[in-house]
């Protein structure tokens, strides 16, 4: 993929703030520090176009960026462990839902997933809830080049198991040595010219 530009479009909270629905869209989620924001900026070839923190739950925002002129990329909050006041979380539930069920240009969801971390219930409650709309998912395992080759097959496949998908639909990645960066543009690629219409839910009562 030949990035010609990656420009950030806005934030938003909620339905009447997002910007115009003009591109097909992509989101992207994970816990919280498991790689979102570099995989972004892998993906667009730019150091900063995803802002990245060492502290967890940073991104509190529903964030949109225009890729090429042709996609959108969205990052939305990680969960899990973040370190912010739960007031500020338990906000995230209802902002994350209203977005994911509502938009009707999302094509799909990158789930970004540490492979050194065996998935739990947050994330199998995420895959159950995204199948339950009909959204796609592409399982990008995030940190790869920090294992060997045979810990990473073991990894991989002890991830789709936890899951409950086929180890083919899991990609391995690497922010620092750009392992899977073709594959991953390949999957979103796939999932921008499908025909799925978005979520089966398009209320935008929110």
């Amino acid at each position: 993929m030949i990035i010609k530009s990656a420009e950030f479009i806005k934030s938003a909270t909620r339905p009447v703030h997002y910007p115009p629905a003009m591109l097909p869209e992509i989101a992207f989620a994970g816990r919280s520090n498991v790689g979102k924001s570099s995989l972004i900026n892998t993906l667009v070839n730019r150091k900063r176009l995803a802002k990245t923190s060492a502290t967890p739950g940073r991104t509190q925002l529903i964030n949109f960026f225009n890729i090429n002129d042709t996609l959108s990329f969205v990052d939305i909050p990680g969960y899990g462990y973040a370190r912010v006041p739960m007031a500020v979380k338990k906000k995230w539930g209802p902002m994350i839902e209203a977005y994911l069920s509502k938009r009707d240009v999302l094509k799909g969801v990158v789930l970004i997933l540490d492979i050194r971390r065996t998935p739990g219930i947050e994330e199998n409650n995420l895959v159950g809830w995204l199948k339950s709309y009909h959204i796609e998912v592409v399982y990008v395992l995030t940190k790869s080049d920090k294992l060997t080759r045979s810990k990473r097959v073991v990894r991989r496949k002890a991830i789709a198991a936890a899951l409950g998908v086929d180890i083919e639909t899991t990609i391995l990645f690497s922010a620092k040595t750009r392992l899977g960066k073709d594959a991953v543009w390949s999957a979103i690629h796939a999932l921008a010219q499908s025909r799925n219409n978005g979520p089966a839910s398009t209320r935008t009562d929110v």
